[in-house]
């Protein structure tokens, strides 16, 4: 290996010194060669002479990534061992069983959580609950999600053994299981609600703008007044698809964005280039902070269209495009390469990642800085801070007791004792978990070891130490006991308080383990105050026509 390592440095060294180097010490070109040929001796030295062996592929590619992490987050380098990462944020593809996994703290196997539907584990009899054993003959126990992970995944058509404990099934039970691709729906569910089209869109992977317009074609057929994209929760993608799915709404050969970067190759317009579905039907676009990139490049210029009205909360605002570079030994850059522009002439990107502070932090871009746009009807946008909805409409704070039951084992072990007890249930459309299942999942939950401590009860404990190190802990002693008596934690009163969102919560932990991602978003749109805003609106044909109209004041 070192002998290896030798010559390649020696090659490298002398391709370096083909580099022309300008003289002046000022000249960026020189600073790069300069700064190269450092790196190199530096590695040279510490393989020559450091105390122990060092490993070339893990200390280069720490610095590597300790460089790639002062330009921006989205600049990466893959690997060829990393390939199938990058090959799953492009196309939503991997080979494998098709099962999410997960690791609960103090449970020495790691679970199966959910089941893809059609997927290998799924036709091949695993079930969400399941504990994984071993894979081919190889104790699990205590091992990583991610190394478990690993071993599940595999080439297409190879064949993996599982074998996992199932509750309420006294021995285990030994799967085999045929691997396959696994393509991710990009559309996880679909349908009426309310007179209304609803399609939920995760990511913007190759195709998905085919399973969008499928969907957008069946809902017609049914009737759908107006159509609901919601894209919460959906960190962005394929530039191109993003095209595809603004073009079904807008008549063909419309502009959508211009990208700009430092070299000529990177400026490029975007127009629709497939005949739209509909330019007329009403629609409304859910977003969150959590719609970025692709997502933000529909959402903004369907607004700046004047074509859809938005409605939720401020996108994440990356307005930034990257490209995809081979590198040497099957090893792909993906780097930034543009910033992107939307119909209106803005471009939503929040943080400034040349600007940096004196902790190293990128700076967001001041509101001093930002100028003003206008939609084609003259409504006014302004650029930088992601996509501001027409409609701002957030959702309640998730309650302290709510995200810890989302994250305990308890959930999980309630659900498969439901399970156990019901071989089936009602139709996704139709199913409810009911006050009487309620009330036993609170029994459940108050005779488990599920531990709670609210916020404020962590607070005052933080107030304590502060106190403490101050010195006046012994002055507000009295205080604090008595505070610390009325925030005392009463798990049963906490269950009834936040009752309608727990219930929410178990059942849609319980439809998706009989019906998949699709019986867990159908449980989730009933309390979704967002969905139902989208609704009124698109009920409203004056507010909403009102809202995409021109105001008095508009620009000329």
């Amino acid at each position: 290996m070192k002998e290896i390592f030798r010559k390649s440095f020696q090659i490298t060294i002398f391709s370096l010194l083909l580099v022309p180097v300008c003289l002046s010490a000022q000249g960026h070109d020189f600073e790069l060669s300069k700064n190269l040929e450092t790196f190199h001796y530096i590695v040279h030295e510490l393989d020559f002479f450091y105390v122990d062996s060092i490993d070339p592929q893990k200390v280069i590619g720490a610095g590597i990534d300790a460089m790639l992490s002062e330009i921006d987050p989205y600049t990466q380098f893959f690997p060829e061992s990393d390939q199938n990462d990058l090959k799953m944020m492009t196309t939503g593809k991997y080979a494998g069983i098709g099962a999410i996994i997960r690791q609960y703290p103090d449970r020495e196997w790691i679970c199966i959580e959910e089941l893809y539907e059609g997927m290998p584990a799924a036709r091949y009899g695993l079930r969400a609950g399941d504990m994984i054993l071993r894979i081919d003959g190889e104790s699990m126990k205590g091992k990583a999600s991610s190394y478990v992970s690993d071993k599940l995944r595999g080439e297409s058509d190879t064949k993996v053994q599982v074998t996992v404990r199932r509750p309420g099934v006294e021995d285990s039970i030994d799967l085999d299981v045929v691997r396959s691709v696994i393509a991710l729906p990009a559309v996880p569910y679909y349908g009426m609600w309310e007179g209304h089209g609803y399609i939920q869109l995760n990511q913007f992977t190759e195709n998905c703008s085919r399973e969008v317009m499928a969907a957008l074609v069946n809902l017609k057929e049914q009737g759908a007044k107006g159509v609901i994209l919601d894209l919460r929760g959906n960190g962005g993608g394929l530039l191109n698809e993003a095209i595809n799915i603004v073009g079904m709404f807008v008549p063909r050969g419309t502009m959508v964005l211009e990208t700009r970067g430092r070299i000529p190759q990177s400026e490029r317009t975007y127009k629709t280039e497939r005949n739209p579905i509909d330019v007329e039907i009403p629609l409304v676009v859910l977003t969150d902070g959590q719609s970025a990139s692709a997502s933000e490049i529909v959402a903004g210029a369907l607004q700046d269209l004047d074509r859809a009205v938005i409605v939720g909360s401020s996108t994440f605002g990356k307005g930034l495009v990257q490209s995809t570079r081979p590198l040497p030994y099957n090893g792909v850059l993906k780097v930034t390469t543009a910033k992107y522009y939307i119909p209106s002439g803005r471009c939503i990107q929040e943080i400034d990642y040349s600007r940096r502070n004196e902790r190293g932090e990128a700076e967001h871009i001041p509101d001093s800085l930002k100028h003003q746009f206008y939609t084609a009807a003259g409504r006014p946008v302004r650029e930088g801070g992601g996509i501001i909805p027409d409609v701002i409409c957030k959702m309640d704070t998730m309650p302290d007791i709510l995200y810890s039951l989302s994250q305990d084992v308890v959930l999980f072990d309630y659900s498969n004792e439901y399970c156990l007890k019901h071989d089936t249930i009602a139709p996704m459309d139709v199913f409810e978990f009911t006050d009487d299942d309620y009330e036993s999942f609170k029994e459940f939950v108050c005779n488990s070891e599920f531990e709670f401590t609210s916020s404020s009860s962590r607070g005052l404990t933080t107030l304590r130490r502060i106190a403490q190190i101050e010195g006046l802990a012994d002055k507000a002693s009295a205080e604090f006991d008595a505070l610390a008596i009325k925030l005392e934690y009463d798990l049963r009163k906490d269950l009834d308080i936040f009752r309608d969102d727990i219930k929410r919560l178990v059942g849609m932990d319980i439809a998706t383990r009989y019906y998949y991602q699709r019986g867990g978003v159908i449980q989730s749109m009933g309390g979704d105050k967002i969905l139902s805003e989208a609704v009124s609106l698109l009920d409203d044909g004056e507010r909403y026509n009102s809202l995409l109209a021109a105001p008095a004041n508009s620009k000329e």
